[in-house]
Parts: structure tokens; C-alpha cells; sequence
């Protein structure tokens, strides 16, 4: 029994609506084709071999070099490559096993599942905040918090768990789903949610210690996915400036109380370059030992680029 004066706010009268029902900025007519490999090879060796090109095409060579020798290329994604159509990209590289197993923020497991789903997501904050009516679509609250309670119920992370009930809704956009495609590949996907953060935290069948559990279950996944990087290994941060940084540091100091940890390479995708990927993900993690990238661009255009540099193997051919 709290001993505060005010009680937490009643969920259970929050009114929803159908997904379908509500106007979205993105779907998947907007999304992007996965690159063909060939098409782009001229393009890509007459890039000038300096700066950010360089990078990017040294970035690639580790890639594809990590994934000759078995090591493992871990992509963290923000909620904004899947709003911008990068989705496809990111599971043909997973399909072609240049990508062995993705991290996701709470936002990115919202608008993946409603692409599956609906074919469309991101909603109009500013014109359904007023109403009160922003983060109140049905199924995205009831289906992503049941798939949290079972996965707590089954001793699964919250990825996994919730690529499994998009499979078992067959949903009509299920082949541009990076959840539903990795949970079919048996791609790990882990799930590192803040509490509070996402719209189905304001459902009411929202279950805090559920979602609490299949998080840390993740996380602890995400350790043994950390360790492997040892000796070429790559992390890459697509668009998560606070969340996946600080999940990632932290699996990685984690990872070193226990083993050796060094020589692995990561890179930081992102509009602008903020404090925590740089530091937590560029700077800190490869200190000594690595290589650290920070490429800015918009991620509708430098996600596929970057794709088509890892596919085409203008540096790093296995």
C-alpha cells in the first residue's frame, strides 16, 4: 500500500480506435527496394577516398569482412529507419547473413509491428495530441503488451516474443517486417525499452514487471551478442541517440568484467552526430583497440548506400 496522497491514472476508460482507421504519414508504398548488386559499382569506386567516403567504404570492408570469419554484425535501430522505409534494406542484408542479429528501441518495436500490421505508421502527433487520442491505436497497445505477458510467461525476450505474434497474425506486410522476418530466420532481435516511453505503456492491459522482464532478458541477450565481437566483430547505430548507446556501453563493460573484449569496430548512422552515440558507441567502447565511425545523413539515403557498398564489395570482398 503506497503511502502517497495520489494514485496512478486509470487506464482502464483510455478509448481507442481501429489502426486502420487513422491517417499515417509512412507505408509501405514509401518504403525502399533492397538494393540489386551490380548496378552501383562504378558509382561507388569513383567516390572521393577521403573523409566520409572513405569511411563508409572502410566501414563496409569490415562488414563484409566480419562475416567472412564468423564474427557478428550487430545493427541498433531508432524508430526513424523504419518511418523511413529502410526496413527492406536492413532484412536483405540479414537475409544474406551481412546482418546476424538487430537491437531495438522501444519506438522501433511500435512502428515495425504496425507496418506488419497496417502498412502504415507514424502517426500525426500534432494533430491527435489535443484529443488526447496520439498512441491510442487498439492493436498496437493490445497485441505488443500481450506479446510482452507471454513472453514473461515463457522466459523470452520481448524481440522475440513479439516477432512471434506477428507471425501468428500472418499480417499482409509481414515480408517488410524486420520482427516477423528475423523471428522466421531465427535472427535474434533484442528489445531495450524504457518504461513510459511508448504507446503501449499507456494501454491498459500494459504490464510493467512483463515488459520489465523480456527487456532484461533481452539485454542479458544482447551480452552473449556483445561478446562475439571479439577480434572483428561490428556494432552499427542506425538513428538511436540515447537509448541503444547506453545499452550497448553498458553490455559491453558487461561483457569485459568477464572475457576479453577488443578489436571490434562501430559506427554511428545518424541526421546529426549527438553526445551519447559518439561517446557511448564512436569513442569509448573501441578505445585503444578498434575502429569507430560517425557518418551523418539523412538515413533514407545513407542506410541503402551503405547497404550497396557492403553488397557490391567494392573493398572487403570475402
Amino acid at each position: 500500500m503506497s503511502h502517497y496522497d495520489i494514485e496512478p491514472f486509470d487506464l482502464s476508460g483510455l478509448k481507442t480506435y481501429p489502426l486502420a482507421s487513422r491517417p499515417c504519414k509512412v507505408t509501405v508504398a514509401d518504403f525502399a527496394a533492397p538494393f540489386e548488386a551490380g548496378t552501383v559499382r562504378e558509382f561507388l569506386s569513383g567516390l572521393p577516398k577521403v573523409l566520409a567516403a572513405s569511411d563508409l567504404l572502410e566501414l563496409a570492408g569490415l562488414v563484409r569482412s566480419a562475416r567472412t570469419r564468423g564474427l557478428p554484425v550487430i545493427a541498433g535501430l531508432g524508430g526513424h529507419v523504419i518511418k523511413t522505409g529502410c526496413g527492406p534494406v536492413l532484412i536483405d542484408l540479414m537475409r544474406r547473413g551481412f546482418i546476424t542479429s538487430f537491437a531495438m528501441n522501444g519506438s522501433c518495436l511500435v512502428h515495425d509491428f504496425e507496418v506488419a500490421v497496417n502498412g502504415g505508421t507514424s502517426e500525426d502527433v500534432d494533430a491527435t495530441l489535443g484529443s488526447g487520442s496520439f498512441g491510442a491505436a487498439e492493436e498496437t497497445g493490445r497485441v505488443l503488451n500481450a506479446a510482452a505477458t507471454s513472453g514473461a510467461a515463457d522466459d523470452i525476450g520481448l524481440g522475440e516474443a513479439v516477432g512471434r505474434a506477428i507471425v501468428e497474425l500472418k499480417p499482409p506486410n509481414a515480408g517488410v517486417s524486420m520482427l516477423h522476418e528475423a523471428y522466421v530466420g531465427r535472427v535474434p532481435v533484442t528489445v531495450h525499452v524504457a518504461l513510459g516511453n511508448d504507446i503501449p505503456h499507456i494501454h491498459p492491459n500494459v504490464d510493467g514487471a512483463a515488459i520489465g522482464a523480456t527487456s532484461v532478458r533481452d539485454f542479458r541477450l544482447l551480452c552473449s551478442i556483445v561478446a562475439g565481437l571479439d577480434g572483428g566483430g561490428v556494432y552499427l547505430n542506425f538513428g538511436s541517440a540515447v537509448i541503444l548507446p547506453e545499452v550497448f556501453l553498458k553490455a559491453v563493460t558487461v561483457v569485459r568484467n568477464r572475457q576479453r573484449l577488443e578489436g571490434f569496430s562501430t559506427a554511428n548512422f545518424d541526421f546529426i552526430q549527438h553526445y551519447r552515440p559518439l561517446t557511448q558507441v564512436v569513442r569509448r567502447p573501441k578505445a585503444g583497440s578498434g575502429r569507430g565511425f560517425a557518418l551523418t545523413g539523412h538515413h533514407e539515403i545513407m542506410i541503402p548506400l551503405f547497404a550497396a557498398a557492403v553488397l557490391d564489395g567494392v573493398i572487403g570482398t570475402p
